[in-house]
């Protein structure tokens, strides 16, 4: 389970963001109706706007 989990995470670390992700995974609930719109821009700003955020303060850390 270990070697699966972290096949998985590299792989998804190498080809998408995690933004994307919970993008696409917010988008797949609003449309078979587990979310409501305004449940699923509610995800997508504050995932988003707070993952941004901290890759922000990493670019700075590392221009340090």
């Amino acid at each position: 389970m270990a070697r699966t989990k972290a096949f998985v995470d590299t792989w998804l670390e190498k080809f998408t963001s995690r933004k994307l992700l919970v993008w696409t995974t917010a988008s797949v609930l609003a449309f078979t109706g587990y979310l409501t719109s305004s449940d699923w821009v509610t995800i997508s700003i504050v995932f988003i706007g707070t993952q941004g955020a901290v890759d922000i303060v990493e670019r700075l850390k590392k221009a340090n």
